[in-house]
């Protein structure tokens, strides 16, 4: 039974990145990432390696991997046991690109600015 919500960031064009992200993806990889959707909603933010890892500055990661492909989709949580998908990308070095946080960041950012909600 789910604890968290999880939820997708909508631009304000109406694009959703997660989405468009998963839709890229091949059906194993799609399927196990969603596992780890599934599992965030139930541990929300007890959740941790090799599952969920913390980034800095409230963003984390979600991580699936499907032979030497590892996906990772960042995302951050709101008051009220609400979790916040932002982006996502197909990780090809040991470290998360900064531009990926960086894109997190702003996407959370216009998020909480239009909901009024804080984090």
């Amino acid at each position: 039974m789910p604890n968290f919500q999880v939820d997708f960031y909508k631009k304000a064009d109406g694009s959703i990145p997660v989405k468009e992200f998963l839709d890229s993806l091949d059906v194993k990889m799609r399927a196990k990432l969603l596992r780890e959707v599934s599992l965030l909603e139930i541990a929300g933010n007890t959740l941790r390696e090799p599952h969920s890892k913390p980034l800095g500055d409230g963003i984390f990661e979600i991580r699936a991997q499907q032979g030497s492909d590892i996906s990772r989709v960042l995302y951050f949580f709101v008051i009220g046991k609400t979790v916040i998908l932002t982006n996502g990308f197909i990780k090809k070095t040991q470290k998360t690109p900064p531009n990926e946080i960086a894109t997190a960041l702003k996407y959370r950012d216009d998020y909480l600015k239009r909901k009024g909600n804080k984090p």
